[in-house]
């Protein structure tokens, strides 16, 4: 079963992974908008990488984190981080493949990371998969790493829990 596990946000990440291998890692497809240069997804980016790595015939979950407004976060910011969810549901939807969603502190409890700093989950990844080291040296890699935990968290309780 090929996963693909997403990090929703303008800087969030896409990892597919097969057999709990990572076959590949993206950063969010995002582009400009409007005179300010504000960010936002690239959907018809979004449905390519899927479309690019997923055969007709494959068995596909896509796994995204489940979250919610955050106080403190501006009204602008949350509608940005909603519109680019629902986006990234929408391309699902057109492309009639299975999604499900996750909460935060489900994934991270199951690799002992409630309560870590951000980064750990880079950290995780390393140690699990070390071969990926070269591609997760920056800070910001932290989305990558975290998409690679949604879909490995799926691929690990997927029979175990039919509430996940």
């Amino acid at each position: 079963m090929k996963i693909i596990g997403i990090d929703p946000g303008l800087s969030g990440a896409i990892a597919i992974l097969e057999d709990k291998k990572v076959l590949s890692i993206f950063d969010m497809p995002v582009m400009a908008e409007g005179k300010k240069n504000k960010r936002q997804l690239n959907s018809a980016q979004l449905v390519d990488i899927i479309k690019e790595n997923i055969k007709i015939n494959d068995d596909i979950a896509i796994v995204v984190e489940q979250v919610n407004a955050m106080p403190g976060q501006g009204v602008t910011s949350m509608f940005n981080f909603g519109q680019t969810f629902g986006a990234i549901k929408g391309v699902c939807a057109a492309l009639k493949l299975p999604i499900f969603f996750v909460r935060p502190s489900k994934w991270k409890k199951h690799f002992d990371l409630l309560n870590s700093s951000k980064d750990s989950s880079r950290t995780k990844v390393i140690e699990m998969y070390p071969s990926l080291s070269n591609q997760l040296t920056k800070k910001k890699d932290v989305n990558k790493s975290d998409a690679i935990l949604i879909a490995r968290f799926y691929s690990e309780t997927r029979f175990k829990d039919s509430n996940s």
